[in-house]
């Protein structure tokens, strides 16, 4: 027994040394000169274009011989030790090509145990990329399908990402996995992101991306799949990842087009980066840095090394001996901020471009650049508010453009933002901001936003805008005021989505980006095999057929809608002949049944007034026989919004059957009819039609909403003629609007919409409700029972 576990042992030895001396003969026998066909005395631009015509002729996928795949091993070895200056001249003079080169050995495993196993210094060792001796660097940048799907492709359109598609029991992998080590922790740390994808366990993932085979390496960006064909060297996945970004990120500039690219700024509405090296070559983070900002931010690279950037370096006073930043904004002639540093990391310089993404005084050309410069104001934070100058394009806008400018420039407060829009690109907005004021343009807006859904308060500041020192002067007055006082802001209006006024250059857009698509499809079919080409052609010939059958059923059903359109149109003559409260334009839904509200008797008085829970508040509606339906309709409209809450209560009460209990509520808290002056002396019985009372039950509290009449009278008056802002700081104005018994005699019509645009401030008093901040004025007890029964 003993011997035959000698002689087996020996054996394996045997064969183990057998196994270590084959790479050795054959490394001393390896010239990448005779490997590539090339002398000792050809250039680096030969070698590369020798070397791609090999790897061309010798891919495996392209080349079904047998030795395909060891002599593209081959053939890679070769380009990577003489495209090495060092290697090459090591090489030379010693004969060696694995000197300080980490991924040697496992080469020369490779190369000869392909389909077999590959044994190190701990003999029976199996390196490979299973579960149990996995990677943990891997492991940290492992990707799941919804993960990638919900966060790495969105992700994608402001940084590239680099995928490798990797197994369990992979024995390619262990040729790659130095260099991607190496890559990893270079581009991870310049921006680029990085995922592993193991195909024993997202087999779904792979097959999204196209991925059939491991090792393999692939580029995403703007949510488009690329797949890396070349050797897996230093050199190819930087310029891989290069390739990846847009041609046109980075403008050189020089001293001839330096005032061009500066000057750029109003059209372009961007602030300008401009940085100042010494390489020839845009570098890397750089143009990563202007790929995630592009939206924001136009950048230039200006060689220092050349004789037609010297006049730059002497103008801004540049020092060569370290990489500078500049960035600029609407003052071409000195930069609005600057950043230097020897080694400038990602962090530096994400921070720097954060602080100056937009300009001084942007122009708001689209919504999503007027949703980051006014946004929505939340509660338990501090208030954000949005100066708008409404102005225009012409030379007799200039002055003031430009006094709005300078007063801007001086603004130190992070609460206030300046912005400017012009009449013409942005019709929808200015209408609306200015429908109660008679003077046109150039006018400043203060406003701050309340939704995401549009709403917003503002103020239109008075007198206009000239530029004048009396106006800035004005204007500084009314910002002053508004950090004490918000309130002033008594208009809202529901704000329409804004024009993309860059929309026009998205044809432009469209052909560059699918001038790089095609390169890049050219570039597959060179490469790719058909397996993973299918991908592409059928989401190709599905766009096809789509956009066929889009067409044929078009052609067909024009006869029919010809035929619909006579009705429509019968049906649009009736929808305008309706009534003004259904032509009514409001931002809620105009429904009535959305809100239950019950009314206030002496049956439901106790269970919704004396009793109710602490915490809870009953919102009632005052109202007649005559005005029920038309007030109805309006507070179910305006209270839509607040349903949700589980604290709110909604009834109604009819002061025709029970106008005592409203007179002596009222009498515990005088103060609330007194605080706008408009008690009645005249001895003429209160009409509190479209009045609303906030009762909280348990703590014995009201809050008063008084109507204000905001529509347009019969003389053409504006609401703001009339009366004020809402809630209990309103001013009720004409005591017509109150006392409609002693008002002028009116038509049908008129009193009708009177009474209907009562409660158009009334959202706005709820949400003040909401807030806290409505004066609350107390009572020793609720009225008797006796005070609500019907008046006999």
């Amino acid at each position: 027994m003993m011997a035959i576990s000698s002689g087996l042992y020996m054996a394996i030895v045997t064969f183990y040394l057998l196994l270590m001396n084959s790479p050795v003969e054959t490394a001393t026998e390896f010239d990448p000169y005779k490997v590539l066909g090339v002398s000792k005395s050809c250039s680096q631009a030969e070698i590369k274009k020798v070397y791609k015509q090999l790897a061309k002729e010798w891919h495996p996928d392209k080349n079904k011989n047998p030795e395909a795949e060891d002599m593209f091993i081959k053939i890679t070895k070769s380009y990577e030790v003489l495209s090495n200056g060092e290697r090459r001249a090591n090489y030379d003079r010693y004969g060696q090509t694995d000197d300080n080169q980490p991924y040697a050995q496992p080469q020369q495993g490779y190369h000869h145990f392909h389909d077999g196993f590959y044994f190190d210094e701990s003999f029976f060792h199996f390196p490979f990329n299973n579960k149990g001796s996995r990677n943990s660097a891997d492991s940290k940048y492992m990707l799941h399908y919804n993960q990638y799907i919900n966060d790495v492709v969105p992700d994608s359109f402001s940084r590239p990402y680099l995928i490798k598609i990797t197994s369990d029991w992979c024995f390619s992998c262990i040729h790659i996995e130095p260099v991607w080590k190496e890559m990893v922790q270079e581009l991870e740390a310049l921006g680029v992101g990085i995922g592993v994808v193991d195909v024993g366990y997202e087999r779904r993932l792979a097959n999204h991306l196209g991925a059939h085979r491991t090792p393999s390496i692939l580029g995403l960006i703007n949510g488009k799949v690329t797949f890396f064909h070349y050797a897996v060297v230093s050199e190819h996945l930087k310029q891989f990842v290069e390739d990846l970004l847009p041609q046109r990120l980075v403008e050189k500039v020089t001293d001839r087009n330096h005032l061009e690219f500066l000057n750029s700024w109003h059209e372009q509405n961007k602030p300008h980066v401009l940085l100042f090296d010494q390489v020839p070559v845009v570098p890397l983070l750089f143009k990563l840095t202007a790929f995630a900002y592009k939206d924001y931010m136009q950048f230039g690279y200006v060689d220092q090394g050349l004789s037609e950037t010297a006049n730059l370096l002497r103008q801004f006073n540049i020092n060569t001996y370290a990489p500078t930043m500049l960035v600029f904004k609407e003052n071409t002639e000195k930069p609005a901020d600057i950043i230097q540093a020897k080694g400038m990391k990602k962090q530096i310089i994400d921070e720097f471009i954060s602080n100056n993404k937009f300009l001084l005084v942007p122009r708001l050309v689209n919504q999503k650049l007027f949703d980051e410069l006014c946004p929505v104001k939340q509660f338990h934070r501090r208030r954000k508010y949005c100066i708008l100058l409404i102005t225009g394009e012409e030379e007799s806008f200039t002055f003031g453009n430009k006094a709005f400018l300078s007063l801007a420039s001086s603004n130190t407060k992070e609460i206030l933002r300046f912005a400017y829009v012009y009449q013409r690109q942005q019709q929808s907005l200015c209408e609306t901001l200015l429908k109660n004021q008679d003077s046109t343009p150039p006018q400043v807006v203060i406003l701050e936003r309340r939704n995401t859904e549009g709403k917003v308060l503002y103020k239109p500041m008075t007198g206009g805008w000239n530029g004048s020192e009396e106006d800035k002067h004005r204007l500084l007055e009314e910002l002053e005021l508004l950090q004490k006082d918000p309130s002033i802001l008594n208009y809202d209006a529901m704000l329409p989505e804004l024009n993309n006024e860059f929309a026009s250059m998205f044809l432009i857009q469209w052909i560059y980006t699918a001038y790089d698509y095609l390169s890049q499809i050219g570039d597959d079919l060179l490469h790719n095999n058909w397996r993973e080409m299918m991908p592409l052609l059928s989401l190709i010939f599905s766009a096809l057929f789509i956009l066929f059958g889009t067409v044929v059923i078009q052609a067909f059903s024009d006869s029919s809608e010809d035929k619909q359109s006579k009705p429509k149109a019968k049906d649009t003559t009736k929808a305008e002949n309706g009534s003004p409260g259904n032509a009514n334009t409001s931002s809620r839904p105009p429904k009535k049944n959305f809100v239950e509200v019950t009314e206030l008797t002496d049956i439901t008085y106790t269970s919704n007034l004396v009793k109710l829970r602490p915490g809870h508040i009953n919102v009632v509606l005052v109202l007649t026989d005559a005005s029920k339906n038309i007030l109805l309709s309006k507070f179910a409209k305006e209270v839509y919004s607040f349903t949700r809450s589980l604290t709110l209560h909604f009834s109604f009460l009819n002061v025709d059957k029970h106008s005592e209990w409203m007179d002596v509520l009222l009498e515990f808290a005088p103060e609330a009819l007194k605080v706008d002056g408009d008690e009645d002396d005249t001895g003429h019985k209160m009409d509190y039609t479209g009045y609303v009372l906030a009762l909280n039950g348990h703590k014995k509290y009201l809050c008063l909403f008084k109507p204000v009449y905001t529509g347009e009278d019969l003389d053409g008056k504006s609401s703001e003629e009339e009366g004020g802002a809402s809630g209990s700081r309103s001013r009720s104005g004409s005591r017509e609007e109150l006392h409609p018994r002693k008002a002028m005699p009116r038509s049908r019509s008129t009193s009708t919409l009177q009474i209907h645009h009562k409660l158009d401030r009334l959202g706005l008093w709820m949400e003040r409700l909401m807030e806290g901040t409505l004066p609350r004025y107390y009572i020793p007890a609720w009225p008797g029972l006796e005070k609500i029964t019907a008046n006999k």
